[in-house]
């Protein structure tokens, strides 16, 4: 499967690898590649870690689940390929950073160029059957990536985590407030974006605080 992750993250997640959950989720994982199609790519599965160092990291976005499409998913939430239409939650996501910020609905769904600037784009579950939403949930990936969650909030400072819907709520409850800015509005879905996530502003207050705190804003 090729599947490699980012140095800094090996190191900080080190304690993870060699714990029997993590065992028995690798041994899943690879039966699954092996007997069903899967997303996304096995060398893609840390692409969120392994396009954001852990010291790079200046915002954090929680999703749940990679998209089960093909062609979707490339290890980064709520992001697709280039050339892929937007799914449903990231236009909600375009529309809004449109009507906060004024940036123009970009021709691609690929949120590359914001891991590269220092988004964390991490998916609670890292890997699903094709067509089969939530199929590789409950099986230790939520416990790994509580884990990278954790690193965070322990060892870093005045970063940023963004909270759409009550799954990512929940995640990331334990976060200090006091040392991070946590935003948590309703979920980007068409099923709840009406509900509170249009308007929340999460993208200008997220620079807002970066500055604050000396770092470069996000170009969204």
């Amino acid at each position: 499967m090729n599947v490699q992750i980012e140095p800094s993250w090996k190191q900080r997640l080190a304690g993870e690898f060699g714990k029997p959950y993590f065992a028995a989720l690798t041994d899943f994982v690879r039966q699954e590649y092996r007997t069903a199609t899967c997303y996304p790519p096995g060398k893609l599965i840390f692409n969120a870690f392994n396009l954001c160092p852990f010291d790079k990291v200046k915002v954090v976005i929680i999703g749940q689940d990679p998209y089960h499409g093909p062609g979707q998913a490339h290890g980064l939430c709520f992001s697709v390929n280039d050339g892929v239409p937007f799914p449903p939650s990231l236009q909600n996501i375009f529309k809004e950073i449109r009507d906060d910020v004024g940036t123009p609905v970009p021709q691609s769904g690929n949120l590359t160029r914001w891991a590269e600037q220092g988004v964390l784009l991490l998916n609670a579950t890292l890997t699903v059957r094709a067509h089969q939403a939530g199929s590789h949930q409950r099986h230790g990936w939520e416990e790994f990536t509580d884990a990278a969650i954790r690193a965070l909030a322990e060892e870093r400072d005045h970063l940023v985590f963004i909270l759409w819907g009550a799954y990512a709520q929940r995640k990331g409850a334990f976060i200090d407030r006091s040392r991070h800015l946590v935003l948590a509005s309703a979920h980007p879905s068409p099923l709840s974006a009406y509900n509170g996530f249009f308007g929340n502003r999460h993208f200008s207050l997220a620079n807002a605080y970066l500055e604050q705190h000396g770092e470069t804003p996000i170009k969204w």
